[in-house]
């Protein structure tokens, strides 16, 4: 069986020989243009024209946050904000109510920008760096486009750099020079991500929307950190993933390496059973994540190397959207008419009210 360490590891190109060991095949993987402008422009093409006809350019779908515009109304949960509750809708269901507002405008955005070796790992021809990259300045573009800043916290597993918020195209620009020229660490500490959202917690200050960007291969014990940025913050989770971490090939003999740590381990992918236990792993680890972000009110969004980052981006602004529109209906429908709410102002003169009628009074009915 694997170890949990071997898992965040690469998949090295080492089959084993017939004689003599195992001989390691370099493969030349060719690599996405570093040059910013070039950069941009492909993604301005490839995604954020095709994104202006999807979302008709109305990118508040994708966020709320404060603003004028309601977005919704809904229950109070335990990371909401309590500056957020409605006083009235609480006072006539006797359950805490809070409103959530469009954000629309002044924007400050923050990427959390998980940079250890572990992202390097992907395909022949893009690996999760990319994908990290490409994500980051979709959105920067969009932010900016409209006079909002964006800023960056790049963490490699020991320390982190910032990235200050700005607005404009060339803060964008110098945002993907910074990612693509950021230096790949061959060794590194196992990835924490408390440590980057410690950093996180320290750095932003006024109320901002913040993406966590990782592929959530961390040490435990950052759940607590995550509700709490997610209580002062509007956050959202953006997981990265490869085909191989769940789905491990028949490949033979293999050596499967640790890429932070340098461990190495031996395993035979024609293994039915291990292959099997593999993808039970890799299950159970994603089932573990979405429930903890549930548990923290975080949304989450899944890219995949496979997939295509405009369409995800569009599916996961109609699922906040449709899950807008059904709570904002179940409030609808629970929120009674009438004079309800007179049951909490009349408190104070000892009688309850519903409906209008006296139905008790701080004496016993004769």
């Amino acid at each position: 069986m694997p170890r949990a360490s071997s898992e965040r590891g690469s998949l090295t190109a080492s089959a084993a020989a017939p004689r003599g060991g195992p001989v390691t095949a370099s493969v030349s993987v060719p690599r996405p243009s570093s040059d910013p402008e070039r950069v941009l422009q492909r993604l301005d093409w490839t995604v954020v024209k095709r994104l202006d006809g999807l979302l008709q350019g109305d990118y508040r779908t994708l966020f709320r946050g404060f603003g004028l515009e309601m977005a919704e109304l809904r229950e109070y949960q335990l990371t909401d904000d309590v500056r957020a509750i409605d006083w009235n809708v609480t006072a006539r269901l006797q359950t805490p109510w809070v409103r959530l507002f469009v954000e629309d405008r002044d924007i400050t955005a923050w990427f959390l920008l998980d940079m250890s070796p572990s992202v390097d790992f992907g395909t022949p021809t893009a690996r999760k760096r990319d994908l990290l990259v490409d994500f980051t300045a979709v959105l920067a573009r969009l932010f900016t486009r409209h006079g909002n800043r964006v800023g960056a916290i790049l963490f490699n597993g020991a320390e982190a750099r910032v990235v200050p918020a700005q607005a404009g195209r060339m803060h964008v620009l110098r945002l993907i020079k910074e990612l693509r020229d950021y230096p790949r660490p061959v060794r590194a500490p196992r990835t924490d991500l408390a440590s980057l959202l410690t950093s996180a917690m320290r750095i932003i200050g006024r109320r901002s929307l913040v993406f966590l960007v990782s592929d959530f291969l961390s040490v435990p014990g950052w759940d607590r950190l995550l509700a709490m940025v997610a209580h002062r913050h509007e956050l959202l989770a953006v997981r990265l993933s490869d085909p191989f971490d769940g789905d491990l090939p028949d490949m033979g003999p293999l050596v499967l390496e640790d890429s932070e740590t340098g461990e190495q381990l031996f395993v035979d992918t024609h293994d039915r059973r291990f292959r099997r236990r593999f993808a039970e792993i890799s299950a159970a680890r994603r089932a573990e994540l979405t429930g903890l972000m549930s548990r923290s009110g975080v949304d989450q969004l899944t890219l995949s190397l496979e997939g295509d980052l405009a369409r995800d981006l569009v599916r996961f602004a109609a699922v906040r959207a449709q899950r807008r529109t059904a709570r904002a209906a179940f409030a609808g429908k629970a929120a009674p008419s009438g004079k309800a709410g007179e049951s909490w102002k009349t408190a104070e003169s000892g009688k309850t009210v519903q409906s209008g009628k006296t139905v008790a009074s701080g004496k016993a009915a004769s």
